[in-house]
């Protein structure tokens, strides 16, 4: 079955980042797809100290195994479709967000590009500054590490909990994003199967 897993860099576990989050999945839910989504919060423990030994093991994890990265590289390796969200905080991604990213593109780019050809998409929540910085780190990670984004990312507005639901256009741009994930999922899914 087809999977798309979705991590959510706030720290708030029902705020503006999760409402964006969840009107993806439910459009990938609505296709057949499965879906899960991974709160960064409280988990991701260290950014990467470039120590290198991602690149001598060549095992698909980093050596640091007291945190949740591993496990997050895991589940990426494991989906077809991946989502990363965050809000904007001092224009760019949360903490977490960064450390992931750090981490998991390192591991990538060492064992031959781990998240190659998947499908993936970016959703941001904004207050007002910072959204195409923030939007910029979550891409780079996803384009470097060789996925396609269908469509244009996401963005809501909304400063506290709820209030990107105001935001009908950043709503209509995450159901939109999910239904562009869902199409081209199933898309490969028909051709890998014919």
């Amino acid at each position: 079955m087809t999977k798309v897993v979705a991590f959510n860099g706030s720290p708030r576990k029902n705020g503006n980042t999760s409402i964006l989050i969840e009107h993806m999945l439910e459009e990938l839910r609505k296709e057949g797809i499965e879906t899960e989504e991974i709160y960064l919060s409280g988990r991701v423990a260290r950014g990467c100290t470039a120590c290198m030994k991602c690149f001598e093991k060549k095992d698909g994890h980093c050596i640091f195994d007291d945190d949740c990265v591993n496990k997050c590289i895991d589940k990426m390796v494991e989906a077809d479709g991946i989502i990363l969200g965050s809000p904007v905080y001092f224009t760019d991604v949360t903490a977490e967000m960064k450390a992931l990213i750090d981490r998991a593109g390192l591991v990538s780019m060492a064992n031959g590009g781990l998240y190659r050809r998947k499908v993936a998409q970016a959703a941001v929540a904004v207050r007002r500054a910072g959204t195409f910085h923030t939007l910029d780190t979550l891409l780079h990670f996803l384009l470097i590490g060789g996925m396609t984004v269908p469509g244009f990312p996401v963005v809501g507005v909304g400063k506290e909990i709820g209030e990107v639901l105001k935001d009908e256009e950043g709503l209509m741009r995450a159901k939109d994003a999910g239904k562009n994930m869902a199409w081209l999922l199933k898309t490969l899914e028909q051709a890998k199967n014919s």
